[in-house]
This record gives structure tokens, sequence and C-alpha cells, in this order.
């Protein structure tokens, strides 16, 4: 047993891999694929796939094939093609030479069709939706034969022949397996192998066809073809596991892959449904596909997710055959735990109260030092200037308080970060009674350390109002307020659980001179506020936008036992 496999945890589908290894099953080869279809952009479920199936080929010194189920034309683009490849890539996994379309085996696909038909396993049916409905039968009750079944090889050659010469009408005939309509399993009263799609212009066939093949078909023939072994796939399709041996039994393939279910990542808080996704996007509740709210991945790298994080989130929560709900708390954990080794420190104001130090020289500017990480040296130091007017966050004032608020109070202490120990003296108020500007004294021999005998008992953030840089700041929370926004069954429509708060935008915000030339995508740690991106798409010429990762601590299991 290699290193590798001794520090990943066990499971069940390694339990299944180790197993066929040791038999000699697949000549002890592991090959694995990831098939997204490119219909919309990945979200959080889609990454555990996308760790399971690279990390296993990893891990077993196997292969992974990233492979595009482009069988849907109309709901497909260049654009989804061209964002799940940046995904797959961020997370940290190469496919290397091996990216693979569907269509790149349609001519393969029609002619393994063709072949069914030659058989006898296939056939022509001209019931339309409806019809095919009807004939389908129910969950409890069997279907019935479709009047088109018992057609003549030659006839139905001739029909899927014409079918594919464009001589038919969108919905006029299907080509069916034939197999048993009074089978228990649904998926096997005769499903549908190809169906009739024109004026659909294809993202890589152009208008080369006008039938395409069906999931079911081109999966398992599509994983034959590629010789993968071990074809992954989420529950919800191990009814459709006996159709998958099927096809590959009929048609005599020469490599049959061993399809394996996990469950699927249902993430509390968020939606894993790319329809629901795409009707967010579609109606503008969200900005886009890459709305750092949005559980896509686009729109966690753009908030500030890191990518070992999510890799290490989906190794946490594992893999098992139990549907399971994973709590929010999990992977918000996962994200502070990684940013808080790799993020430097910096000071920021989000709602800025100016203070002046009547005691201190005007016109003077101190260079002070901080450090870039309070646990790692070897992220250096920078520069923070001290001027004689500052910027404190007006939530650190309070004229009046009890000892257990611990930042600054009238007639009171507090050590600004990295700094002296100032005093409020005085506080100054506008005409409706709000404050303006506290008026505050230092003590020069407090730098750096505080003098015998005295005691501080808080420590707040600043920045200096001279040298201090405007900064929009947007304070990204959860995108919906329930738990299971689309399972809940009081409401008809999960958009009822949207959360009104998921984004506060700050304008007024104040950051340090260090941040003015932030890099698009880093994040920092606003010292005793949380974590912040600066954003990939808004921070431009000049302009600087932060987002929120995430908070220090978790405040919503507080909101929950409330």
């Amino acid at each position: 047993m290699s290193e590798k496999e001794v520090i990943k945890p066990s499971n069940f589908i390694r339990n299944i891999i180790d197993a066929d290894i040791e038999a000699g099953k697949n000549d002890g080869h592991v090959h694995t694929r990831f098939p997204p279809e490119p219909n919309g952009y990945l979200h959080i479920g889609h990454a555990k796939s996308i760790c399971l199936n690279f990390g296993l080929a990893n891990d077993y010194d196997g292969l992974c094939n990233l492979r595009f189920d482009d069988t849907n034309p109309h709901k497909e683009n260049e654009e989804f093609v061209d964002a799940i490849k940046k995904d797959v890539q961020w997370l940290g996994f190469d496919w290397e030479d091996r990216l693979f379309f569907s269509s790149d085996y349609f001519e393969q696909l029609y002619n393994y069709a063709v072949q069914l038909i030659q058989q006898g396993d296939a056939y022509v049916c001209d019931l339309n939706a409806e019809e095919t409905r009807e004939y389908r039968g129910t969950l409890t009750e069997p279907g019935k034969n479709s009047p088109y079944r018992d057609r003549s090889v030659d006839e139905n050659l001739d029909l899927f022949k014409r079918m594919r010469a464009g001589e038919f009408a969108d919905g006029s005939k299907l080509l069916r397996a034939k197999i048993d309509m009074a089978s228990p399993n649904i998926n096997m009263r005769d499903p549908a192998i190809y169906r009739i799609r024109h004026g659909v212009i294809h993202h890589q066939t152009g208008n080369e066809w006008c039938i395409y093949p069906m999931y079911d078909y081109t999966h398992c023939v599509s994983d034959a073809i590629e010789g993968v072994t071990h074809s992954v796939c989420t529950l919800e399709f191990a009814d459709h596991r006996p159709l998958y041996d099927w096809f590959l039994d009929t048609l005599k393939t020469a490599n049959h892959p061993q399809q394996i279910e996990f469950s699927r990542l249902n993430l509390q808080y968020a939606i894993t449904s790319k329809r629901k996704l795409t009707r967010l996007v579609d109606e503008n509740i969200v900005d886009g596909w890459d709305d750092p709210r949005m559980s896509t991945i686009s729109g966690m790298r753009r908030r500030g997710y890191p990518s070992a994080a999510i890799r290490e989130f989906c190794e946490r929560i594992g893999v098992t055959k139990a549907d399971n709900s994973v709590e929010m708390e999990i992977l918000d954990a996962c994200i502070r735990e990684e940013l808080n080794k790799i993020s430097p420190r910096a000071m920021a104001v989000l709602n800025p109260v100016k203070i002046v130090i009547t005691n201190y020289p005007e016109g003077q500017t101190e260079q002070l030092t901080a450090p870039n990480h309070p646990q790692n040296e070897e992220m250096g130091t920078r520069v923070v200037p001290f001027t004689r007017e500052l910027y404190i966050d007006r939530a650190d004032f309070k004229e009046e308080a009890n000892n257990k608020f611990k930042r600054l109070v009238k007639d009171k202490e507090v050590r600004l970060r990295n700094a002296y120990v100032i005093r409020c003296d005085e506080v100054i108020k506008d005409n409706d009674d709000e404050i303006v500007e506290l008026r505050c004294s230092y003590d020069p021999a407090t730098l750096g350390a505080n003098p015998e005998g005295r005691k501080v008992k808080g420590v707040i953030h600043w920045v200096s109002a001279e040298h201090g840089v405007k900064a929009q700041v947007r304070l990204y929370d959860r995108l919906f307020n329930h738990p299971h926004p689309d399972s809940d069954k009081d409401v008809e429509d999960f958009i009822a659980h949207l959360n009104p708060d998921s984004l506060i935008t700050l304008t007024d915000s104040v950051v340090e001179q260090s941040l003015s030339e932030s890099i698009p995508g880093k994040v920092y740690q606003f010292e005793r506020e949380g974590y912040f991106c600066a954003d990939s798409e808004l921070c431009r010429d000049g302009k600087l936008v932060f987002n929120r990762t995430v908070t220090l601590r978790d405040t919503w299991a507080k909101i929950e036992q409330s």
C-alpha cells in the first residue's frame, strides 16, 4: 500500500476499488471521469464530485477524464464550457490531454443505435409526448406496449435514417430501447434513445445533427469508449444503473465500467440545483453566476474562498450512500482555518467616526510597523502611518458602558492596535445628536507596551484620516434564511426564503494605505472584522471594493439558538 493510500480515509468506494485491484479486475487500473452538462455554472455539489473523481484517480495513480455531456444543445453554450474548465483547474485538478465531449462520439453512438435496431432491441415510436407518458404506466401500475413496438427491423432502420436526414418534425418520433414495459423499474420501460431537435446550433457540431442521443444511453456508451473503469455518480442515478448495464451488455462493448453511486451534497442555507440557480440568474435576483452569494464555484472564488479550503471541506464531509444535510458551519470553518494561515492582516474601518488626538503634533506622521501575520514572521511587516486625525469604527465607542465593553468609552482608555493608548476626553455631536467627532489624548510612552502599573482592557483598530483610502465594502451573508430553502413544504417557492440582508453595501469605509493597490482576488483579514477579498471584477481604475468572505466567528449559531 502506498503512502497516499495510507493517509486517505477509507470509504465504500475505495473499498470497492481496493477489492477490484486485489482481484485483478481492469488489470489493476483505475480510470474515472467528471461528466458535467454545459448548461450552467458548477456549484459546491459539483466540487464534491470533482474532488472525488480526480482524487480517486490521483490516489490510485490512475486517470480522470473531463467529459462534457453536450447532448441537449438548446440549453448549452461555450460560456458554460469555459467556466467549467476554469473551475476544475482552480480546484487544483488537471485532465491533461483527456478533454472530451459526448458529441465527439455522435457517429459512434448513432452506429451503436443502428446495431440495437438490427438486433431487434430498439424501435422507432410515433407516440407523442402525452401518449408516451400514458403508455409508460405509473410506479404502481405497469406500462403497455407502444403500437409501434413490433415494427420490422427494416422499417425501423429506414425511419431512423430518415430521422437523421431531417425528414420528421420535432416530437414526431423517438427511437426507443425495447426492454420491458412491465418492469417494476420505470427506467426500463422502453426508454428513449434518440429525439429530434431541429433549428439548434450545437456549440461543437454546428448544424450537422438534428437528432440527439439521450443521457442514459450516451453516458454509459461514452464511459465504455473512454475506458472508464469506475463510473462514480450521485444516488439519483441508482435506479438508472440497470439501464446503464443493459445498454452495455446488449451492445457487448469491449469495456464495461462499474457504476457506483454516492450521496449528493446538500448544503444547508444554499441551493444545489442548477435549474434553480439558473432561475436566480435569469430573474436578476443575483448579479450573475459569480455573485458571491451563490453556491457556484465561481461565486465562491469571487468571494475569496480558497480552493484548498473547498478540497478540505469535501474531504471532511466524506463519501457515503446515505442522504444527509451538511451544516454551512463546516464549510465556514474550513474557510476560516485556511484563511487564518494564508491571509495577511490589515486594518479597515467599516463605519468610521473621526477622532482627533489633541496633544499629538499637527502635521506630524509617524511610520509605525505592524506584522502582516501575528503567527508567521515570514510574512513580514508593513508600515502604518499614524497621524493626529484617525478613524475608528463607530461601534467601538460608547459614551457610557459597563465593564464588559472592552473598547473606547468617554473618560476611559483603550489601546490602538500596534500604536498608543488613547483616552476619550470630549464627544462632539451635530444638531441631530449624532456623534461626529471624538476628542482624545494619547500617552507617548505607551507605544508597543503599557507603562508599569497601567491596565488597558481593550484594543481597537484604526486608520489614519490623512492616509487612509476610501473603499466600498460588501457584507455578504447567506443567500437564504432557511436551512432547507428548496425543500420546505410550508412554502410553495424557495424564493420566499431569500435573506433580505444577504448583501449590505458600505460606501464610506476607510482602509489602511497598504491596501491601496490590492491585487484583485487577494484575501486579507481585516483585524477584528473578518476576512475580506478584493473583488476580482470591480477593483479597477483605482476603485477599491472588498467582499466579506467570512466572519471571524460563526454568528449564525447564535441566531439559530435564539
